[in-house]
């Protein structure tokens, strides 16, 4: 079976699935990425934080859209170091194309199975980006000292929780300040440019004109 190709629409979406990516996995080294092309456009999903439980309660994803070449037909889930390792392969070999094989291996996450809704989505907030940002270094750093030296992984996971799940300022309740870490730490807050709020259901989705945070 030959290995799918992903054709952008030009060189500078490659580098942005290279940028997204590389933020993605400085979160989480071990991470995966979902692409999900259909048509010419492609739809990156990583995990920002764990869910707990079956409802995935605490779950907090990352969504970049870019554009494609062309009509496409796939949806997988592959290592972030699969698409990284292959950027950076692109990059010493001097390409310049706008072709990028799909990494073979892929792995089995569990945050694909909670996927969010299409539509009916109801805004119900506007965040200022200054926010956005405070909310997140606050947090970053709530976490760093809060976090003493040789704490196990558990630990580490309940404070993490404790601290994103928090409303986020100026939101109805039920946002989760880590919608703010996820915004700041994938790229997605921009200077002078207020986050739009919307809910649907159990799910909340924060959005900027470069990318989706959805929560649960």
């Amino acid at each position: 079976m030959s290995t799918p190709t992903l054709r952008f629409a030009d060189v500078e979406a490659i580098q942005d699935l290279g940028t997204y990516v590389a933020r993605a996995r400085h979160l989480d080294a071990d991470g995966a990425v979902r692409l999900v092309a259909s048509g010419p456009v492609l739809a990156a999903w990583v995990r920002v934080l764990p869910g707990q439980g079956l409802l995935g309660q605490g779950l907090v994803l990352g969504l970049r859209v870019m554009p494609l070449d062309g009509d496409h037909d796939l949806d997988t889930t592959v290592p972030l170091g699969g698409i990284t390792d292959r950027l950076a392969r692109r990059a010493a070999e001097g390409r310049v194309d706008t072709e990028l094989p799909v990494p073979p291996t892929t792995v089995a996450a569990p945050w694909t199975a909670l996927t969010p809704p299409r539509t009916g989505w109801e805004v119900v907030a506007e965040v200022d980006p200054d926010l956005l940002v405070e909310t997140a270094r606050q947090g970053i750093t709530a976490v760093a000292q809060g976090t003493p030296g040789g704490a196990g992984a558990q630990a580490v996971a309940a404070l993490r929780a404790r601290i994103w799940g928090v409303d986020l300022p100026g939101t109805p309740p039920g946002t989760p300040a880590g919608t703010a870490f996820a915004a700041y730490s994938l790229g997605f807050v921009r200077p002078g440019e207020p986050a739009v709020v919307r809910r649907q259901g159990p799910w909340t989705r924060l959005s900027t004109t470069v990318g989706h945070v959805l929560a649960r």
